[in-house]
Order: structure tokens, then C-alpha cells, then sequence
């Protein structure tokens, strides 16, 4: 499996605190009329820690039976136990998952060498293709680029997805990548930072606001695929406001609470995730209003 464009890292909606199954099932027919190029359910902007094992289980159903096959459904599969996390996978690939999404262990801050054991024994138990996400802001310790080359050469190692603080290391990845491994694919996990990696070379973005404007993302996208680099800045800049927007508070916060106002009906969150600050919400206000997706 090669993967490129824009994907979508679903939000979950709730309401009355239980997952909101007919408004998913609206998003996602929503995500793939807007052109999107693959949906990642149980990621972090869908609150995947929150979820209870049924509830994940439940999703991934739906997802499988609604995206039927049109684009590749990403399962998150992330746990800081490795025995956990290749459970979740294999439920994932039971339940019809085309691939994994797997984040660096959290709060333990294994070493280099802990996080490649922790990957080659995923990929040993479970055969299905496998991303690897490196948030060195969610799990503590990041992935340096020699360990990064390591896990590469491990079977069904399919795609990176990056949101390195360190734009160099991330330019490093992208160096050594496209080099020795060609075939897997780069993607940003940072909408601001989409159009900066994709100039480098990455191949994509794994993205929250494309829960809002998929469309929008998707022609930025889709034009830096295409090197037409001057008519993709022109979209960076005029999103940028709604991009900074997006991450004045912990992802998925903003975001959620966009959709919301735009009239999305997408729920509450569940804790530890709560409303945004008032000030925070105010400013969000006026970057919708300005760009025109709520009335003042």
C-alpha cells in the first residue's frame, strides 16, 4: 500500500457523553465527497484514549462498512505497553483495518532502542501495514533519524507521520527517506507545517482541520503534490489564520469547538478534554467570522 494527499484524522462526536454514531457516519460520508484520500479513526484527534474498548471496537466497524473500500481506513492503535498496542492491533486488522497508526510509547521514555524493539514487535506479531508516528510533544522522547532508519527496514513499515518540533530533524527524515526508502511515504502531523514539509519532499498531511475544510486542505494538498508551489502558498497564507487558530489550545479542542460553531453538531469532549478558555474562544470566533465561517 502507497499512501499520499490529505487524510483525515477523524474527531469523534459525542453526545450525552456516548459516541454519536449517525453524525459519524455523516463526517465520513462527508470527508470522502470532499475528495479526501484516506480516514484515520482512534487517532488522538478523535480522543482515542477516552474511548472504551467496545466503543473503538464500534468504530471500527462503522468506518470499515461506511468508507467500504473507497479510500484506506487507518486505525490509531497506540498503547505504552507493546503487548497492548499489538492487541489493539490485531483487533484492528480483524475488524478490516487497510492499515495501523502506531505513536512512539508514551510516559515510560523508552530509549532508542526500546522504541525500535517496541515497533519490530508489533510488526512481528501483526501482519498489516503500519505508519509510524513520531510526537516527540505527546510521548516524550522523539525518534532520532538513525533509529528512524532502523524501523524502516522492518516488514509493513509503510509511512511516517512527523510532528518533530525540530523542522531539521524533520528535514533529516525526509533526506535519508527519500534516499534509502523511497517507498515510504512522509506525512506531516501538523497543518501549519504541511506546506513546509511538503516542499521538503513529504508526501502528505495526516490532518485535524481538514475536519473542518477537507476540500480546502485537499487543493493545497493536491498542489503541492503537483509543485505548483506559488498557487499552494497562496492557500497556506489565506488559511494560515485558521491554522493557528486551530491549535491555541490541546488538539482536538478547537477544532471540535469550530465545527461547532459552524454548525457541524460534533458534541462535547470528554474529560480529561474540556470547553476551550473564554479568551481562547474569543479569538476563535474571530478568525471564523473573518474567514467567513460564522456570522459575527
Amino acid at each position: 500500500m502507497q499512501l499520499k494527499g490529505t487524510i483525515t484524522a477523524l474527531i469523534t462526536p459525542f453526545t450525552k457523553q456516548k459516541v454519536d454514531e449517525q453524525r459519524l457516519v455523516h463526517h465520513i460520508h462527508d470527508q470522502l465527497d470532499q475528495g479526501v484520500n484516506g480516514i484515520l479513526l482512534l487517532g488522538i484527534t478523535g480522543e482515542s484514549c477516552t474511548l472504551t474498548p467496545e466503543e473503538q471496537e464500534r468504530m471500527i466497524q462503522l468506518g470499515k462498512n461506511e468508507i467500504a473500500g473507497k479510500v484506506p481506513l487507518i486505525v490509531g492503535t497506540d498503547s505504552n505497553s507493546t503487548q497492548k498496542a499489538i492487541e489493539k492491533a490485531q483487533k484492528a486488522k480483524e475488524l478490516g483495518a487497510n492499515a495501523i497508526l502506531v505513536v512512539t510509547p508514551y510516559f515510560n521514555k523508552p530509549t532508542q532502542e526500546g522504541i525500535f524493539r517496541h515497533f519490530q514487535a508489533i510488526t512481528q506479531a501483526v501482519n498489516i501495514p503500519l505508519i509510524v508516528y513520531n510526537h516527540p510533544g505527546r510521548s516524550i522522547v522523539a525518534i532520532e533519524p538513525a533509529t528512524l532508519l532502523k524501523i524502516v527496514e522492518l516488514p509493513n513499515i509503510i509511512a511516517i507521520k512527523d510532528a518533530a518540533e525540530n523542522l531539521s530533524q524533520a528535514g533529516d527524515f525526509i533526506y535519508a527517506l527519500k534516499d534509502k526508502k523511497p517507498k515510504i511515504a512522509i506525512f506531516s502531523a501538523d497543518d501549519i507545517s504541511t506546506y513546509t514539509l511538503m516542499s521538503l519532499g513529504a508526501d502528505g498531511v495526516i490532518s485535524a482541520i481538514s475536519n473542518l475544510i477537507p476540500a480546502k486542505m485537499v487543493a493545497l494538498v493536491n498542489a503541492l503534490l503537483q509543485k505548483n508551489f506559488e498557487k499552494a502558498l497562496e492557500m497556506h497564507f489565506e488559511l494560515f489564520p485558521l491554522l493557528k487558530a486551530a491549535f491555541i489550545e490541546t488538539n482536538p479542542i478547537p477544532i471540535k469547538t469550530a465545527m461547532n460553531l459552524c454548525g457541524m453538531q460534533m458534541g462535547e469532549f470528554r474529560l480529561p478534554m474540556c470547553e476551550m478558555q473564554a479568551e481562547n474562544l474569543e479569538r476563535l470566533k474571530q478568525v471564523l467570522a473573518a474567514m467567513q465561517f460564522i456570522k459575527n
